[in-house]
């Protein structure tokens, strides 16, 4: 693969994940506003979305690391 094309790919790789946790976050505020009862049930919920877009993302970045070193 091209360097561009890795480059592109890791950007790409890198958004998705800041993109759910932006939305993971806004709804869970959202949520606690309109139901602040519902919070630890809500907190634990955000923050296993936290932890698997986490994970996707440090998946990708390795995948990528092994390709760049190619």
């Amino acid at each position: 693969m091209s360097t561009f094309a890795l480059i592109l790919v890791m950007i790409l790789s890198t958004a998705g994940p800041a993109a759910v946790i932006a939305l993971v976050g806004f709804s869970a505020v959202k949520s606690i506003a309109r139901n602040p009862s519902a919070s630890p049930k809500i907190f634990i919920v955000m923050i296993l979305a936290f932890i698997f877009s986490e994970a996707i993302a440090i998946l990708a970045l390795l995948i990528l690391y092994n390709l760049f070193t190619k």
